[in-house]
């Protein structure tokens, strides 16, 4: 199973880089950033842009994998969004993944003045998007009419490194955005259902786990990703809490865990030190 980490995008450019090529460094599979215009408790702190964020972090490393955690359709539109995604692939020498999701309430939902939508018209959307993203990655040009989106002559030159383009990772909890993400993506993720107890928390991942496996017949693949802190334990607050959540995660299957940079306040609080730690655990390919 791989391992990556989420570095939150709050740093300028001289510790971006350094963060990024530690993980590099540590071994780890693969590093993401959120794609968030504003985020929970941490909206009074600096917080960059991702794309931007991304690029620093595609020229600070030669071998990781790097990828958005996750975009959403709040704020982002198919083409400009593949364009983003194809350069981010050229300029990491192809090692770049499109983690989308839905899009939750709240400030990135809100940004443009537009009311919230209702679950089932956030999933119709979200099904617009990833197909059509995902088209726009594959082809030289695209046009296309829908119910949310249209795209007219859209050129994505030269196109993606990865063939026949790089990855693409859906989010999904509920049953009709997880048949999106095994219809039109290469891997599904999961934060599971919110509790605050840990066991519960779990007994909810295995159900959903039970239930993609349902939706994809048997079939192999899609790689499957579990977001381990939404747990209501952080998984790197001790190296016994990071040795635990990742063997429950393998036990049900999953291909990738993402865990986050362990930060002093707030949101993720830990000790680097567990970081460097549960780096340790890592055999090549940033596998447990």
């Amino acid at each position: 199973m791989r391992v990556g980490v989420v570095i939150l995008p709050q740093f300028d450019a001289g510790e971006t880089t350094a963060r990024w090529k530690a993980l590099q460094d540590m071994g780890f599979a693969h590093g993401w950033t959120y794609d968030h215009l504003a985020w929970r408790d941490l909206s009074d702190e600096p917080w960059h842009a991702t794309m931007p964020t991304l690029t620093v972090a595609a020229l600070a490393t030669t071998t990781l994998r790097i990828g958005t955690w996750v975009t959403s359709p709040n704020f982002r539109h198919p083409v400009t969004l593949a364009k983003d995604l194809m350069t981010l692939d050229v300029l990491s020498g192809g090692r770049m993944i499109a983690g989308i999701g839905a899009g939750g309430l709240g400030w990135d939902s809100r940004v443009f003045g537009h009311a919230d939508l209702p679950p089932r018209e956030r999933v119709d959307r979200l099904s617009e998007f990833v197909e059509l993203t995902e088209l726009l990655l594959r082809q030289p040009v695209t046009t296309w009419h829908g119910e949310h989106y249209d795209a007219v002559d859209a050129h994505l030159l030269p196109g993606c490194v990865q063939s026949p383009r790089l990855p693409v990772v859906v989010a999904a909890n509920g049953p009709r955005s997880m048949r999106i993400a095994a219809r039109h993506a290469d891997a599904w993720a999961t934060t599971g259902t919110p509790s605050d107890d840990l066991d519960g928390w779990w007994r909810g991942i295995a159900e959903l786990s039970h239930r993609f496996t349902d939706i994809v017949g048997g079939r192999t693949g899609p790689d499957r990703y579990l977001s381990l802190d939404s747990a209501p334990v952080f998984s790197l607050s001790s190296l016994d809490a990071f040795d635990d959540a990742v063997g429950r995660a393998a036990a049900l299957g999953f291909t990738d865990v993402v865990t986050h940079w362990p930060r002093a306040s707030r949101q993720y609080v830990g000790d680097p030190a567990v970081l460097a730690q549960a780096a340790g655990r890592l055999r090549p390919g940033g596998t447990v």
